[in-house]
């Protein structure tokens, strides 16, 4: 599946064209390294999304091609939120 699919249908984050961009703007890393949308996301990959000052990662548990509301949840587990430090 799609990162930005799968962004959207967890509802990580609400809207798929958001998630494209704020993956194109190097924001998403699947395993540690930089996704961009068109990257594919596997049952068991860790992936950490940056909010702002903040820093989510999470774990993939499952992969549907939609869920409802009640059911997003269980797409993923959160591992750890953290603030986000730039390192620039």
């Amino acid at each position: 599946m799609r990162l930005d699919k799968f962004l959207k249908v967890s509802r990580l984050i609400k809207r798929r064209t958001v998630a494209k961009d704020v993956s194109d703007q190097g924001r998403v890393w699947i395993n540690g390294r930089d996704a961009k949308a068109s990257s594919a996301v596997k049952v068991g990959d860790e992936i950490a999304i940056q909010f702002g000052q903040k820093k989510v990662t999470v774990k993939v548990e499952l992969l549907t091609e939609s869920t409802r509301k009640e059911d997003a949840a269980k797409m993923f587990t959160v591992l750890k939120e953290e603030p986000y430090k730039n390192e620039d």
